[in-house]
């Protein structure tokens, strides 16, 4: 059809209208000789003005009178249009007459979702082409290209530097990821990947902007209120990767197909999500999200506030290093990790937390730990929520795990992995109608959708292993299983007090014992233990500190009592995150198989495991240190049965381990 006149009808933001710019690009590339007209507001203007591909640029304020909508309307009519597309479905393309426009009552289908081709819908019954169109229509004066490559010259940013755009800003503070993350994956991002850093956004923007820069140790390129939208839109062109909120940069990074990590919140991403080839959207679905309203009904903003900057770095890296893997299971989006057993089996089952987040990068990932253990996963960069089930007060009576269970239901999860199978833990995932349950065969397995062999009692490999098998049965292959445990600001400022108040200095060697353990047939003889300490202060001139839990007071006196130097005594004082703290400042830890094993690896001390029986399933094979200088002591003694804690051989195996066994394993690992 013969088309010269073409009246284009945009809305009045300026995210919404560049939403609204593919459509006229298919207009300019299946009317190329036509003249188009374009009404918008008063906030898109600089899109349109000055514009070359555009023949003539109208306002319309929706807030005007009677008097002027009716002058405009007289200005349109006279034009006499071809067509009109008129996207803010208004009464004045309702009343202009043309040969051809787009119908105010359209119905489009619920499948499609996107503001973008909700808006390339209204134009399919002109059936122009739409598909592969090149962006044309938001023009770049030269003078922004040459304002860009000159500030970016005098900043020393160059063509091969990986220049990353961070755009903290939005129109409503309900849409900004808190301006600290920002200024936190800024310094990641400038010290990781040696990425050069530029600040972009308007007056309201300028002084989160600020913030930004002076937090940071490295120089970034503030262009806060500098840039047109030309330059702008330059500026992306030559930038690597576009960080930014729900806001109209991020569809200005969408219009050029740029990559882009869009952080969201209250607004709903399948409606407003980039549309570039190149994104990703960091999201956390909890249960009230998207709302889509003005202010959250909780006050809290936690959609996009428990958004973590590890979450973003995690995405960034796939953006930028990594090529995807087409995965073959299904993309979970609410995920719990269940453990509720002791604090060392808790620490083995850590790495399954970063693997999840890696491989489920936008997924709310929670995990379901006892009381005790709680010190371990608080603070998990990886996790979203930590969920303490206790079993032995709160939630002793079935009653109370009954209403635990409907608490978990209320979440929504659509994957569980159970690591330490329980009859409480299988049931209630059961009841809590969490649609896959992955666990082990044992206890009511048969409540589980998806379930392995339990063959852990033969210790044919480490538990760590075999909490990875449970994800390797999902699809999963882990490459990083490295122990996590993280440090916190309280608890090293406790041990920093106590360190002083007990004359430990900065320079100080530490050996760090505990003689304690959860069972006898774990636990070496106080005796040798206070021999052991004593020699190792002699010959590597190290100051001794004891831990162990407040059950373990007596064995603790016993080491003292036979010790000839005074050591410092933490016992029972500590909680498991202020032991974290301590051990990882110690040159060796010496301890019976126990969970702050574990904790010490987790922390990078070297450790020194005694080890008594080995039944296949309680051997080092399976609950051995994991740590690169961790050592392990253990001696075979012949028994053909081990009666653990009935032991009528007065712990042999622990007796067969020498003073000068583990003064040697010392010395292997101090030397």
């Amino acid at each position: 059809m013969q088309i010269n006149k073409i009246l284009f009808m945009t809305l009045s933001n300026i995210g919404d209208v560049i939403l609204t710019l593919p459509v006229l690009d298919s207009l300019r590339a299946n009317y190329p000789k036509a003249e188009i007209t374009v009404v918008s507001g008063v906030r898109p203007a600089p899109i349109f003005k000055d514009n070359p591909y555009i023949h003539k640029f109208i306002i319309y304020d929706k807030h005007s009178g009677l008097k002027e909508k009716l002058e405009l309307f007289n200005q349109l009519r006279k034009e006499k249009f071809d067509l009109i597309v008129d996207l803010r479905n208004s009464f004045l393309s309702r009343l202009l007459r043309s040969r051809h426009k787009t119908s105010p009552f359209l119905i489009i289908p619920s499948h499609i979702k996107h503001m973008r081709d909700r808006h390339l819908y209204q134009i399919k019954n002109l059936k122009l082409k739409t598909q592969n169109l090149i962006p044309k229509s938001l023009y770049i004066d030269p003078k922004d290209e040459e304002f860009i490559n000159s500030i970016l010259k005098d900043s020393g940013i160059n063509k091969e530097d990986l220049l990353i755009v961070l755009a903290p800003g939005a129109r409503s503070d309900t849409k900004r990821w808190p301006k600290e993350n920002f200024a936190q994956l800024a310094d990641k991002l400038i010290k990781n990947l040696k990425a050069k850093i530029v600040l972009v956004g308007d007056n309201e923007d300028a002084s989160i902007n600020k913030y930004i820069a002076e937090k940071l140790d490295s120089k970034v390129l503030d262009l806060s209120k500098k840039t047109t939208l030309g330059s702008l839109a330059f500026l992306l062109k030559k930038s690597k990767l576009l960080i930014t909120n729900d806001s109209a940069i991020l569809h200005l990074g969408s219009y050029f197909n740029l990559s882009i990590i869009a952080i969201f919140g209250i607004t709903n991403d399948e409606k407003y999500g980039p549309w570039s080839d190149n994104s990703i959207i960091v999201k956390k679905d909890i249960f009230c999200r998207p709302c889509e309203k003005a202010q959250c009904r909780w006050g809290s903003l936690e959609c996009i506030k428990s958004i973590k900057v590890d979450d973003v770095l995690i995405q960034i890296n796939n953006l930028l290093n990594v090529k995807l893997k087409t995965q073959n299971f299904k993309d979970y989006k609410r995920i719990l990790i269940v453990r509720t057993d002791r604090i060392g089996d808790v620490i083995l089952s850590t790495p399954v937390i970063k693997a999840l987040r890696k491989n489920y990068p936008k997924a709310y990932i929670a995990m379901m730990v006892s009381p005790a253990a709680f010190d371990i996963v608080d603070g998990n960069p990886y996790l979203d929520k930590v969920i303490v089930y206790d079993k032995d007060l709160k939630q002793k009576s079935w009653v109370d795990s009954i209403k635990f269970a409907f608490s978990l239901k209320r979440d929504k999860f659509d994957l569980v992995i159970i690591l330490h199978p329980t009859n409480r833990v299988n049931l209630l995932t059961y009841i809590a109608g969490i649609k896959k349950r992955v666990g082990l065969d044992k206890k009511l397995g048969f409540l589980l959708t998806d379930k392995m062999p339990h063959v852990k009692q033969l210790g044919q490999k480490h538990e760590l292993e075999y909490n990875l098998d449970l994800l390797r049965y999902l699809g999963i292959e882990v490459q990083d299983k490295s122990l996590f445990v993280p440090i916190k600001k309280e608890a090293k400022k406790w041990v920093d007090e106590m360190f002083l108040k007990n004359g430990l200095k900065e320079g100080d060697k530490l050996l760090v014992i505990h003689p304690a353990a959860s069972c006898p047939s774990k636990i070496w003889p106080a005796k040798r233990f206070a021999e052991v300490a004593d020699k190792l202060v002699q010959a590597y001139n190290l100051k001794v500190l004891i831990v162990s839990g407040p059950k373990d007071l007596a064995v603790v006196s016993e080491v003292i009592k036979n010790m000839k130097t005074e050591p410092i005594n933490f016992a029972g004082q500590t909680s498991v995150s202020q032991l974290a703290c301590i051990l990882k400042r110690c040159r060796l830890f010496i301890s019976n198989d126990s969970g702050p094993v574990h904790l010490a690896s987790a922390v990078g001390a070297p450790v020194i495991s005694i080890f008594g029986r080995n039944q296949p399933g309680l051997s080092p094979k399976r609950w051995g240190p994991v740590g690169v200088k961790d050592v392990f002591l253990h001696k075979e003694i012949g028994c053909v049965e081990c009666l653990a804690h009935n032991c009528l051989r007065s712990f042999a195996c622990l007796d067969a381990i020498s003073v000068n066994d583990v003064l040697s394993a010392a010395g292997t690992v101090l030397g």
